[in-house]
């Protein structure tokens, strides 16, 4: 399990890194949606994330920060 601040903090830190805007869209009813340059994330809003589905957000972003960018 990965905790939810982990991982936006994670995104943001590498999305800042290459120059790219990582900002909060909207909020959903159990999920918030997330702009990472011209992509959209959405993340759960829990306190802990599973791992399956921490690896889908961060692949769903190799697009805009390059491949396997998070390893």
């Amino acid at each position: 399990m990965v905790k939810r601040t982990d991982l936006l903090r994670k995104i943001a830190d590498a999305a800042s890194a290459a120059n790219i805007e990582f900002t909060l869209v909207r909020e959903g009813g159990s999920h918030s949606i997330f702009q990472c340059g011209s992509q959209r994330v959405v993340v759960p809003r829990h306190r802990e994330i599973n791992e399956l589905t921490t690896r889908g957000i961060l692949r769903d972003l190799d697009d805009q920060l390059g491949k396997d960018w998070w390893k």
